[in-house]
């Protein structure tokens, strides 16, 4: 079946300036995801496929590497590792094909929605499972008091449209996000951005760093580094929950 070219695809599902979104491209997408996904975004285009189909394998693929994750061995965090690249590749080019077909909807943006939430609470759940080795402890509680506070603070930022939405508002703006009523917050919101401690329950990035502390727990005989690393979640995900809230409440995007 004849399609487009990759020049005439990239002019549409990779518009001028879409990359360069301040909050709407992870820096993987940017380094090198987006440099892979536009092919296999020419190949589906070239099908039946639908971009929400793409979706829900998406989705798929980052739940399932939650469950391999939770398995013992350096293998099994390779696995997840590669197949949160599955995911963050369908996450890629759902969207593209979306724009190319013209087949862009709220359903589709509700299911990507969706399947961040249920792919970081899956590798994050998953890895508690697997500090724990063989009977659930309370490294498994972590995990999933982890996999909480990430859909939590998932759930803080989407409520924010859902209340404008109620009081026949529009959309948030980019700089209502970075706009405080106390200049102490905002600068406080600044220095703990530049930290990026927040990107640790971040599937890509939590399966990157799994892997490392795979190896280490191999080294070292004892899975010492993942239960550390789900301890760091944990913490990292009530802290940005609570702060996140704070955050939101003290910046403009409620106005």
């Amino acid at each position: 079946m004849s399609g487009p070219s990759v020049a005439e695809l990239r002019q549409v599902a990779q518009p001028p300036g879409h990359l360069e979104r301040r909050n709407g491209e992870h820096w993987a997408g940017v380094l090198y995801m987006r440099r892979l996904s536009i092919y296999v975004t020419w190949m589906f285009a070239k099908t039946s496929v639908t971009p929400n189909q793409l979706t829900w394998v998406m989705t798929v693929a980052g739940v399932a590497a939650g469950f391999v994750l939770a398995l013992p061995g350096l293998w099994a965090a390779v696995l997840a590792a590669l197949l949160i690249q599955v995911y963050l590749l369908l996450d890629c080019s759902d969207g593209e094909l979306a724009r190319w077909t013209g087949k862009t909807s709220l359903a589709g943006v509700y299911l990507d929605r969706v399947g961040a939430y249920f792919a970081e609470a899956a590798v994050l759940a998953g890895l508690g499972w697997r500090a724990s080795e063989v009977l659930p402890d309370w490294y498994t509680v972590c995990g999933f008091a982890a996999a909480l506070g990430a859909i939590l603070i998932k759930a803080e930022s989407d409520l924010v449209e859902v209340a404008r939405a109620k009081g026949g508002l529009g959309a948030a703006s980019e700089a209502a996000a970075v706009q405080f009523r106390s200049g102490l917050l905002g600068l406080g919101r600044r220095v703990l951005a530049a930290t990026k401690f927040h990107r640790i329950v971040q599937p890509i990035e939590l399966s990157m760093l799994a892997v490392v502390t795979a190896v280490t727990d191999l080294v070292i005989g004892a899975p010492t580094a993942t239960r550390v690393l789900v301890v760091a979640c944990l913490v990292a995900a009530a802290l940005q929950t609570v702060l996140h809230l704070i955050s939101i409440m003290a910046s403009r995007r409620l106005a």
